[in-house]
């Protein structure tokens, strides 16, 4: 018998389209969460005295570092014969795929982003003479938000599903197939909001209390565990990962897990009074 909770999902995962010109959830999210996540680190700045040229400055590496490292991180990491193929594809936002053009990016992954924005912030520090680690902790704190709102993007694009189940809550993905499945996309974003108000809430009324870095490490640990526990009930994103043990999510996860688990063991004890 149909289970009458399930819900069905075929949202169009364009907010317009105008010819070859389409404005995407995805891509509006994406921006988003950075200008939201911009915008708390500049209230951080300004009540910390620190200047708005260097917040502006930061802002250009960091959205520069995203994007760049996004979408190199997808065509490198998960469609790398295609991209090493058609180059300009990988910085353009083009594509000639199967005789038609469209206008727009059609992959980021966040293991790219996260690596783009950390070369992004050396390259800041070094050019402003700015603490790493402090810098690091700023973004650290609303990193979990841009995360979310990239995973609800994948949910308005029917994209990066989990697996088929019977769970009461689970999501039919019309524009894929029509099994109820795990909306992945919303646990992640869920775990990340969780993960936002922890650390922001400490950041706010207990920062003191912690050595810089503790919580660009806590924010990256707790981030990819998480990716890591749910990529077990996610679909494969490409063809080759049917064949591992871990997927690729899982393996570029790593990484940053235990950087971040060892900041977290470094960074936590008590600073002097």
């Amino acid at each position: 018998m149909e289970n009458i909770l399930y819900i069905y999902w075929n949202i169009s995962p364009y907010i317009l389209k105008f010819g070859s010109f389409t404005l995407g959830y995805y891509n509006l999210l994406f921006v988003g969460g950075i200008v939201i996540s911009s915008y708390i680190i500049n209230r951080l700045f300004k009540k910390e005295g620190i200047p708005d040229a260097l917040f502006t400055k930061l802002f250009l590496y960091c959205f520069v570092g995203i994007v760049a490292g996004a979408r190199l991180g997808h065509c490198l990491f998960y469609e790398p014969e295609y991209f090493l193929a058609h180059p300009l594809e990988m910085i353009l936002p083009i594509s000639f795929r199967n005789g038609s053009f469209s206008f727009g990016y059609r992959g980021l992954a966040s293991h790219g982003g996260a690596i783009g924005l950390l070369i992004a912030i050396f390259l800041y520090c070094r050019q402003t003479k700015s603490p790493v680690l402090k810098t690091l902790d700023y973004i650290g704190v609303v990193a979990p938000l841009g995360g979310m709102c990239i995973r609800i993007g994948n949910f308005m694009n029917s994209e990066i599903i989990g697996d088929v189940t019977d769970v009461p809550w689970a999501v039919v993905f019309e524009r894929v197939d029509m099994n109820p499945r795990h909306p992945a996309q919303l646990y992640e974003a869920l775990a990340y909001l969780v993960i936002f108000i922890i650390l922001f809430t400490l950041y706010k009324y207990r920062r003191s209390e912690f050595k810089s870095g503790f919580f660009f490490g806590s924010s990256i640990f707790l981030i990819f565990i998480s990716r890591f526990c749910i990529e077990f009930i996610k679909e494969a994103q490409e063809s080759f990962e049917n064949y591992m043990t871990l997927d690729m999510g899982q393996l570029l996860s790593i990484p940053f897990i235990v950087v971040g688990l060892y900041l977290i063991i470094a960074k936590k004890a008590v600073k002097s009074k």
